[in-house]
C-alpha cells in the first residue's frame, strides 16, 4: 500500500467537513467572529435556509487591510499567537479554521474597514481560490456574504434538510448567541422577512422575554452562586414552561454556547427533586470560570468543553439551582400579619431546639403514642396543652387558667413514648430525639381542621386553607432524618456474616480506587481481594435490607456519569424509597394529636414543601381563590 499526500484543495475540503456541517455552522462561526470583534449591531440575512445565500453585517472593529487576504489562510487567527494562549482564551474563536473552511466550499465575499482607514478592502474567493482583492468604500465593520454553499461538494448537499428546517436551526443559534450577549442587537431576516429582533439590554431577562415571550418571562426563577474559581448564574423555568424536549435549555461557559451532559444532569436532578414533571425544564445557565480550569480545544466546532474538576462543577450547579427552587417555593408560603390580629401570637420565625418523632404506629390499630407532647418537651416555655381537647396553644405566657389536672398515670398513658412502635413506623437506626440544634420554621403554625378521605390533613392559616398530603409529608420528615444521619457521619455499619466478593471491570475498579473515601463515608468496609476484585465486609445499616451488589454498582455509575462524590446525592433515590416505605400510608385515620405533631415537625424541615420525589406535600388555597370559586368576587 502506497501513501498519498493530499493536495491543499482536498485537505481543505476534508477539514471543512469538520467545521462546516450545514448552513447553521456557517452562521455560528461568522457570528462568533462578529462578537469577538466587539460589534454592537449584527444583521443576518439568509435565503433558502442559508444554502443559497448567507450575509452577515456587523459594526465591529473590522479587519486591517493587510490582513484581509491572510484571514482566509488555514489556521490564521488574531486570537492566539502561541500554544500557551490556548489555556487563557477569552474569545469565542481561536482555531483559525472558519473562514478557510467556509471559503473552500462556497463562493465567499468579504468587505471590511477599520476606524483608522477611510476605505476598506474587498476579497472574493470561490472554492478556496482568490478571485480578486480590491479597495472599496464601506462602513466600519465587516460584511461577509456566503453564496451557493457546498456547490463543489454535491454529496454534502444530499444531507441537508429542507430550507425551512435549516432556517429553524439558524434561528435557534441566533437566539442562543443573543442570550449570551444581551448588550448586542441581533436582527435575522429569512427570505427578506424579519424573524428575530433583539435590543441591547443590561438585563438577560429582557432578552429572554424578547426571544421566548411574556409567558416564559413570568415563569422563570433566577439563581446565582460563587466559588473561588468559578461562578454560576442564570434562570430556570418552573413546571408551567417545561417542555417535552431540551430545545429550551442553554448552557454558556465564559459566554460560549456549549452542550454538557454533566451540567444538564445537575440542573435536571435539582429540578426533579422539587417538581415532579415528566418533561425537561427551561433554563439559561451561565458558568464563568478561569480559563486555566477548562479545555475548549476538544472539537473543531468548539461545542464541547472539558472541566478540570467535574465534581466541583456538578455540586455548584446542582446546589445553586436547588436553592433557588427551594426559596421560590418557600416564598409562596411566607406569612404576613398585622399587630393586634387575633392570631398575631403566631410567630413567623420560631426557633426550636429539639426535634421529636412523629407519633404514628402502623402496627397497632388504636394506639397512637408520642413524646411530642410530653411535659416540658418544648424548650420554648410559651407552649401548653388544653387537656379537654388535646389542642396545643402558643403564647408569650401560658394563662394561669390552663393547667394539667390529670394525674401522673393518666399523663403517661396519653403522652408516653413507645420506642418499639417508632421503629416499626420509620425503621430508623438514628436516635428518636436528634441532637439539639436551632432551626427556623419555614411557614407559620397551622390550626388543624380535620382529615379528609383519611389521606389529607386540612388546616387553617393566616392566608387561607392548607391541604397536606399526610404520606408525602411524613415521607419527607423521615427522608431528612435519614439524610441528616449520613451528613453527620453517624452511620452505623453492620458486619456481614459472609463477605461479598465482587470482581469489577477494570474501568469500575479504577473509579472505586479513586473514590475509596466516598465509600468509607457511606459506611462500607471494603478490602482489596486480588486483581480488580474487592471484598465487602461491612455495609451501612441506615437503609435496612438492600441489594448490596446493585447498590455498589449504582454508586459507581453515579461517580462515572456525574462525577459526583457526595454520598448523600448518590444515595438520594435509595433514601427516598426507604422513606416512602416507612411513611404513613394514604387511607390511614389520624388523631388530632398526630396531625398536629405531623404539621409541627413539617414546619421545621429544610425543604418542607415537596417530598423526595418532587410531589407537593402541602397546597395553599387562598381566600381570594375560594371567593372567586363562589363568585363572591370577579
Amino acid at each position: 500500500m502506497r501513501i498519498n499526500v493530499l493536495d491543499i484543495d482536498t485537505a481543505n475540503k476534508i477539514a471543512a467537513g469538520e467545521v462546516v456541517e450545514r448552513p447553521f455552522s456557517v452562521v455560528k462561526e461568522l457570528l462568533e467572529n462578529s462578537i469577538d470583534a466587539k460589534a454592537k449591531n449584527i444583521t443576518i440575512e439568509i435565503v433558502e435556509g442559508g444554502q443559497k445565500s448567507i450575509k452577515i453585517t456587523d459594526d465591529g472593529v473590522g479587519i486591517h487591510p493587510d490582513d484581509v487576504k491572510k484571514a482566509f489562510l488555514p489556521h490564521a487567527t488574531s486570537k492566539i499567537s502561541e500554544i500557551e494562549d490556548i489555556f487563557k482564551i477569552n474569545t469565542l474563536g481561536f482555531r483559525g479554521e472558519a473562514l478557510a473552511s467556509i471559503s473552500s466550499v462556497s463562493k465567499t465575499t468579504l468587505k471590511s474597514r477599520t476606524e483608522e482607514f477611510s476605505t476598506g478592502k474587498e476579497v472574493s474567493i470561490t472554492g478556496g481560490v482568490i478571485n480578486y482583492v480590491n479597495d472599496i468604500g464601506c462602513n466600519i465593520g465587516t460584511i461577509v456574504e456566503v453564496n451557493d454553499l457546498f456547490f463543489n461538494v454535491p454529496a454534502r448537499l444530499k444531507f441537508l434538510k429542507s430550507s425551512q428546517r435549516e432556517a429553524a436551526l439558524i434561528s435557534d443559534i441566533v437566539n442562543r448567541l443573543a442570550l449570551a450577549n444581551p448588550g448586542i442587537s441581533f436582527k435575522l431576516f429569512s427570505n427578506e422577512k424579519k424573524v428575530i429582533t433583539t435590543y441591547p439590554s443590561n438585563n438577560i431577562s429582557d432578552t429572554i422575554r424578547c426571544i421566548y415571550g411574556k409567558t416564559t418571562y413570568d415563569n422563570i426563577i433566577s439563581f446565582e452562586k460563587h466559588t473561588d474559581i468559578c461562578s454560576v448564574h442564570g434562570f430556570i423555568g418552573n413546571a408551567e414552561i417545561s417542555r417535552g424536549s431540551r430545545n429550551t435549555q442553554s448552557i454558556f461557559v465564559n459566554n460560549r454556547y456549549i452542550k454538557s451532559k454533566l451540567i444538564t444532569t445537575a440542573v435536571e436532578n435539582a429540578f426533579k427533586s422539587f417538581l415532579t414533571v415528566n418533561k425537561f425544564p427551561f433554563y439559561v445557565l451561565f458558568l464563568d470560570i478561569f480559563p486555566d480550569f477548562i479545555d475548549v480545544n476538544i472539537h473543531p466546532t468548539k461545542s464541547e468543553i472539558k472541566f478540570k474538576d467535574d465534581r466541583e462543577i456538578f455540586r455548584l450547579v446542582f446546589s445553586s439551582v436547588h436553592e433557588a427552587l427551594r426559596n421560590d417555593i418557600q416564598k409562596s408560603f411566607n406569612f404576613s400579619y398585622e399587630e393586634g390580629n387575633s392570631i398575631s401570637l403566631w410567630e413567623q420565625e420560631m426557633p426550636i431546639t429539639e426535634v421529636v418523632q412523629i407519633p404514628i404506629d402502623l402496627k397497632t390499630e388504636n394506639k397512637y403514642e408520642s413524646d411530642f407532647f410530653k411535659e416540658n418537651k418544648f424548650t420554648n416555655e410559651s407552649s401548653y396543652i388544653e387537656p379537654s381537647t388535646g389542642e396545643v396553644f402558643f403564647s408569650t405566657k401560658a394563662p394561669e387558667t390552663k393547667s394539667f389536672d390529670f394525674d401522673r398515670e393518666e399523663e403517661e398513658k396519653i403522652f408516653s413514648f413507645n420506642n418499639k412502635s417508632l421503629e416499626q413506623v420509620s425503621d430508623l437506626s438514628a436516635p428518636s430525639v436528634v441532637e439539639k440544634k436551632e432551626r427556623t420554621a419555614k411557614f407559620n403554625r397551622l390550626t388543624t381542621i380535620g382529615q379528609f378521605s383519611s389521606t389529607y390533613i386540612l388546616a387553617e392559616g393566616i392566608e387561607g386553607l392548607y391541604v397536606v398530603d399526610q404520606h408525602a409529608a411524613h415521607e419527607k420528615i423521615i427522608f431528612e432524618k435519614y439524610k441528616d444521619v449520613i451528613i453527620n457521619q453517624s452511620i452505623i455499619s453492620q458486619l456481614l456474616l459472609t463477605p461479598v466478593v465482587l470482581e469489577l471491570p477494570f474501568e469500575d475498579y479504577c473509579i472505586y480506587s479513586e473514590n475509596t473515601e466516598v465509600f468509607i463515608n457511606a459506611g462500607f468496609n471494603i478490602e482489596i481481594f486480588g486483581e480488580n476484585t474487592i471484598s465487602i465486609r461491612e455495609v451501612p445499616m441506615i437503609l435496612g435490607e438492600l441489594d448490596l451488589k446493585n447498590l455498589f454498582i449504582d454508586m459507581l455509575n453515579d461517580l462515572k456519569s456525574m462525577g459526583n462524590g457526595n454520598t448523600v446525592d448518590m444515595k438520594y433515590d435509595l433514601i427516598a424509597k426507604r422513606a416512602c416505605k416507612a411513611a404513613i400510608k394514604a387511607n390511614k385515620s389520624l388523631t388530632d394529636l398526630e396531625m398536629n405533631a405531623l404539621l409541627e415537625e413539617l414546619r421545621f424541615l429544610d425543604d418542607p414543601f415537596t417530598c423526595p420525589h418532587g410531589r407537593p406535600t402541602i397546597i395553599k388555597i387562598t381566600v381570594g381563590e375560594l371567593e372567586k370559586r363562589f363568585k363572591r368576587i370577579q
